[in-house]
């Protein structure tokens, strides 16, 4: 961690002056983390119980407790701060880099989630052996799994810890190892005592401080800027027009037709609207759904509750969510004009702008932001490498309680490997946008399986090593044809590793043989996904 420490300490900016705490400030602070300890530690004995009760709470969870689970696992730490620079650069529509996956999102809703329901697996691959046969499918499991926990989830809780670290170190002025220490080794602790019981309960708590945080930020930013008339116009001079700033769609309309914003050419907006949503896997935003979102649809009491869960998360992740960062992000580049770390204009406004106590409430916030994603990584993680790797390939006959325990060491040894992943991250935009190349040509094989009977293990195999072979090899040459920054380098590579790998799994589905009659009935009838 010394080294990403290092890299960030860097971009402190000598003309931010640091956030002094009261003794108010810092009760809060201190209230919220005894809170989720208490609530960790009231929950160890239902955790421990079971590795149903440990990785998918004894299958008992209420739509509006999971889907407030999905929402908060989403919102990080680096979430506003990313926002924040995506608007300061770009505008309210500079959010359809990430906006664009709502359709994946109600693909979900409407199609995936009460198959997912049906499937009754602990896992969402898990789902390789009841849809696929023999060698093939239990490799695609045994692979998933330890390719999902450790590289995958590593990455991904490495860079909303250095995202935390810039957070403390440019506003504090705090050690962030001891800062973040804090708030890591506290949601370990439950985490590992209670399993997803304390991350589900722990993350209603956390959306609410962070929710009330971000809000309370964005009327104070309001405030600073003169109101919302004024906003409007100091934001039509900055941008050139009030719709430039304002529009939430990423084109403008005149009497000669639509056009793409200068900063997104029309090829990268294809991409994003046409191509990126249901062909790249994401974590959170998988096509077919997966990951994270099915636990809690595994979780949820009925599949009517799976079904309102996956609703309430869309809407409040992309419709109602977002709306507090992205008042204050345009507030800073009223504020904040010379910045030249964008996403940094969000920590200078709740260091200059807030008063006691909703300083306190801010940095509850973040602390709560950062500890309700790291809680559900870990607890996913572990999902994987104790029911399918270890209880599945190497210790099948074990008793519950032994799984349980080895389910907490797993959580353990994930928390402590990805200090080691953070030390080496150098840029979190290139971690996210490599993820989402990774994954960028899987996503149509993962939304097929469940209708098209022709796709086989191999099928799903060959579409991730193609992925990631073809986006590996454009990672390095693609941006040497591009300016630094231009969106279309990433829409090239996109658009190159979807069709290379469409064309390599597709030709794998027809030269090797389908699945067996009986498995294909199997699932048919423990899932009933319609059709013929």
């Amino acid at each position: 961690m010394v080294c990403a420490i290092g890299l960030i300490a860097e971009t402190r900016h000598p003309n931010l002056t640091l956030m002094t705490l009261s003794a108010i400030d810092w009760a809060i602070v201190a209230s919220y983390f005894l809170l989720s300890t208490g609530i960790g530690l009231a929950f160890t004995k239902r955790g421990g119980e079971s590795l149903n009760e440990y990785f998918l709470s004894g299958r008992n969870v209420p739509w509006w407790l999971a889907g407030a689970s999905m929402v908060a696992t989403t919102f990080a730490a680096d979430t506003p701060l990313v926002v924040t620079g995506l608007v300061a650069a770009h505008g309210v529509a500079g959010n359809w880099l990430w906006w664009n996956m709502v359709m994946s999102g109600m693909l979900t809703v409407f199609f995936f989630a009460r198959l997912w329901r049906r499937a009754n697996v602990m896992t969402d691959v898990e789902f390789a052996e009841i849809r696929y046969s023999g060698k093939p499918a239990r490799f695609l499991r045994g692979f998933r799994a330890l390719y999902l926990a450790i590289p995958i989830n590593l990455i991904i809780l490495g860079w909303v810890t250095r995202a935390m670290i810039k957070i403390l170190t440019i506003s504090l002025g705090v050690s962030p190892v001891l800062a973040v220490g804090i708030c890591f080794v506290i949601t370990v602790i439950y985490a590992v005592a209670a399993g997803l019981w304390a991350v589900l309960w722990t993350d209603l708590i956390q959306f609410v401080v962070k929710m009330a945080a971000v809000i309370i930020l964005a009327v104070y930013s309001v405030k600073a800027v003169g109101g919302i008339s004024m906003m409007k116009e100091k934001l039509g001079e900055h941008f050139g027009s009030g719709d430039a700033a304002l529009s939430v769609l990423p084109v403008s309309f005149t009497s000669s037709g639509f056009h793409a914003y200068a900063w997104m050419p029309l090829l990268s907006l294809g991409v994003f609207l046409s191509v990126q949503w249901w062909a790249a896997w994401y974590p959170g935003a998988e096509p077919g759904g997966g990951g994270y979102i099915a636990q809690r649809i595994f979780s949820a009491k009925t599949e009517r509750d799976g079904i309102l869960a996956t609703l309430f998360f869309q809407v409040a992740h992309y419709a109602l969510r977002p709306w507090p960062w992205i008042v204050t992000g345009l507030a800073t580049v009223i504020l904040y004009p010379n910045l030249v770390d964008k996403e940094s204009g969000y920590v200078h406004a709740f260091v200059d702008l807030l008063p006691t106590p909703w300083k306190g409430v801010m940095m509850a916030g973040f602390a709560a932001a950062y500890m309700s994603t790291v809680g559900t990584h870990l607890n996913w993680g572990a999902s994987y490498l104790v029911n399918d790797f270890y209880k599945r390939f190497l210790k099948p006959n074990e008793t519950e309680k032994h799984y349980v325990k080895v389910s907490r060491i797993a959580t353990v040894c994930l928390f402590i490997a990805s200090i080691g992943v953070t030390s080496q991250l150098s840029s979190i935009e290139q971690a996210w946008k490599f993820l989402l190349a990774l994954g960028a040509g899987t996503g149509l094989v993962l939304i097929l399986r469940w209708y098209w009977w022709r796709i086989n293990a191999w099928s799903e195999i060959s579409a991730m090593i193609a992925s990631f072979v073809v986006s590996s090899v454009c990672f390095v040459i693609v941006p040497n044809h591009f300016a630094k920054g231009d969106p279309n380098a990433d829409a090239t590579i996109m658009l190159t590793t979807v069709i290379v790998s469409t064309i390599i799994w597709l030709s794998v589905t027809f030269i090797t043989q389908p699945e067996p009659a009986e498995i294909l009935d199997s699932f048919y009838k423990r899932v009933r996904p319609g059709g013929p």
